[in-house]
């Protein structure tokens, strides 16, 4: 009996077609850095052609059952499995397309040398998992093998490591330290980012500054082993790195009060004292009976300027604080009411004093109490220590300061800063700030009076430039009389009204006004320079040398400085030579 013969189906053929051909152009994402298979290699030349069957072949069951098993074998491999091309139909051959052929190893070589960081870590840490499991298959990253950290940037791409896509990091939500790292973005991300060298030296920098939190970050700690470094971070001083590490810890236990309050320690010591209060509370929030966070958060409004709460806290922080610190407090809140009272009255130099005091028992960042001191500094034409309180201050955001110290409180502090804005100089900022409190206050005719005033002498400074620039110096003079009739303590207009009268040779005038500009402002070098180049020109070589040998100091290597401190020299030797003869002769 004939043995039968058993002809192959349709099924058993597109099978062994979606096996074999269909993944010849198939290319998945996570194999971007396997090659592809070349056609032109020496490997593609020892597979024979293909040929196309006969019409009369036949396909035994057994092989293509064979086939089928061999589909999808490996899902991110893109080599082929051999199977006999005799029993394949022939398929035309694509267009061919620019395949990137794997990195000589030399080159590789010496990029993995230049490798680090923490794509660098990673990759160590999936090789050292590849040799426990005795596998070289390769290892595709997840969120069960790789732990991103938003505040440091995404993963590094170099060249052993495909770049990441900008897919959202799942910790976004972390605050960012105050200094950002200079990582390189994924190609096709990097706007204006540094390209080339400069990224990699930076990138390079960066890993080499903080070795101890990459490697701590990419690793799978837990959260009290996370907190542990963040303090060691913190007793170091890297206070921005501490903070990293404190939330990643509470990422991971969000009701463990001891990371807020730790992470609340470093906000204080980066100077962002209103958001370490929030965290603070949160804390108290989770564990109300937490003594060290009560006090912390007494201490943090007791700089705030907040003497009650402040007092309130110490007194719930049992052996976390002292009797000196609940003193401290309640003295504050003294001090607080006596420097109000002398406002009232007007007596300025009680208000400096008892300002000072209430900032040497802690309140060295309290808005309210610093815009008393430079306020009274201000009355008291000492308008460079004025400038110098609010430049040495926190920065505190408009609205958590509105929020926090409430809109009247902080709309005195914006009044005093326009002031202050004013005096030196800066008169944009100081519209800016009168009109912010003039909105959180409008009822108060003090508030809408100096804004009406700062836009007047603004306008007025705006004129007389415009005019002096046309060399109008007459006119110009006017414009700077005009707001000076505003504020007739601004070093700046009485300055620029020097120079007009300097132009149009009255240099008698150009002097008084530098006279009363150095008496609101001492290190005004404008117009100290101006009051010398004026006493020369009336011959006055002494009251010149004397004012060029501190203009010096101030500003050494300044040409213009050196040459007229050169002259008065000069000129003051020769008139004192000039002096002896006549003496000798008389």
């Amino acid at each position: 009996m004939d043995e039968e013969v058993v002809r192959p189906s349709g099924c058993a053929m597109l099978a062994l077609y979606g096996g074999v051909f269909r993944r010849w152009h198939r290319r998945s994402a996570s194999t971007s850095s396997i090659p592809r298979f070349d056609p032109d290699s020496p490997a593609a030349a020892a597979v024979p052609p293909l040929k196309p069957p006969q019409q009369t072949s036949q396909l035994p069951v057994a092989v293509a059952s064979a086939a089928m098993k061999t589909k999808r074998a490996a899902a991110d491999d893109t080599s082929l499995v051999p199977v006999d091309r005799s029993l394949v139909t022939a398929k035309p051959p694509a267009p061919k397309t620019a395949a990137r052929r794997p990195a000589e190893p030399k080159a590789a070589a010496a990029a993995a040398a230049a490798y680090s960081g923490i794509a660098a870590d990673l990759d160590r840490m999936i090789h050292d998992r590849q040799q426990v499991k005795g596998s070289g298959n390769l290892l595709r990253a997840s969120s069960g093998n790789v732990m991103l950290f938003g505040n440091l940037g995404n993963l590094r791409p170099g060249p052993l490591l495909a770049a990441p896509s900008p897919a959202r990091n799942a910790l976004d939500e972390t605050p960012k330290p105050t200094k950002e790292p200079k990582f390189a973005a994924p190609r096709g991300a990097r706007g204006n980012i540094a390209k080339g060298a400069a990224a990699k030296e930076a990138a390079e920098e960066e890993a080499a500054a903080r070795p101890e939190l990459c490697r701590a970050l990419s690793r799978r700690l837990d959260p009290e082993e996370l907190k542990e470094v963040g303090n060691e971070e913190y007793k170091q001083g890297r206070f921005a790195e501490a903070l990293a590490l404190y939330d990643r810890a509470i990422v991971m236990d969000p009701l463990k009060a001891a990371y807020w309050s730790n992470k609340a320690a470093a906000l204080t010591a980066l100077g962002r004292l209103l958001e370490a209060v929030a965290e603070c509370r949160e804390a108290l929030r989770i564990d109300p009976c937490y003594h060290r966070a009560h006090s912390r958060l007494a201490t943090l409004y007791l700089r705030l300027g907040e003497p009650d709460k402040a007092i309130y806290h110490y007194k719930q922080a049992s052996k976390e604080a002292t009797a000196a610190d609940i003193s401290r407090a309640q003295s504050l809140k003294t001090r607080i009411v006596k420097c109000s009272e002398a406002r009232k009255l007007k007596d300025w130099l009680t208000v400096l004093k008892i300002s000072q005091s209430a900032i040497s028992d802690g309140a060295n960042s309290a808005p309210q109490v610093l815009a008393l001191q430079a306020e009274a500094l201000l009355k008291l034409k000492r308008h460079d220590e004025a400038d110098s309180v609010f430049s040495g201050a926190p920065k505190f955001d408009a609205d958590a300061s509105t929020k926090f110290f409430g809109p009247i409180d902080y709309a005195y502090v914006l009044m005093i800063r326009a002031q202050v804005d004013m005096a030196a100089g800066r008169f944009e900022e100081a519209i800016t700030a009168a009109q912010t409190a003039s909105q959180l206050d409008p009822y108060s005719r003090e508030i809408s009076s100096l804004a009406r005033r700062t836009r007047t002498v603004a306008s007025a400074r705006s004129k007389g430039n415009d005019l002096f620039k046309a060399s109008k110096f007459a006119e110009a003079c006017i414009a700077y009389g005009e707001g000076l009739d505003k504020e007739s303590h601004n070093a700046v207009l009485l300055c620029n009204r020097a120079a007009c009268h300097s132009k149009l040779g009255h240099y008698e005038k150009a002097i008084e006004d530098c006279n009363a500009a150095l008496v609101v402002r001492p290190s005004y070098s404008k117009a100290r320079l101006r009051r010398a180049d004026c006493n020369a020109k009336l011959e006055r070589w002494e009251a010149s040398y004397k004012d060029c040998q501190l203009l010096i100091q101030e500003l050494p290597g300044n040409e213009e400085v050196t040459k007229a401190l050169s002259e008065a020299e000069a000129q003051l030797k020769k008139q004192q030579k000039q002096e002896a003869k006549d003496r000798s002769q008389s």
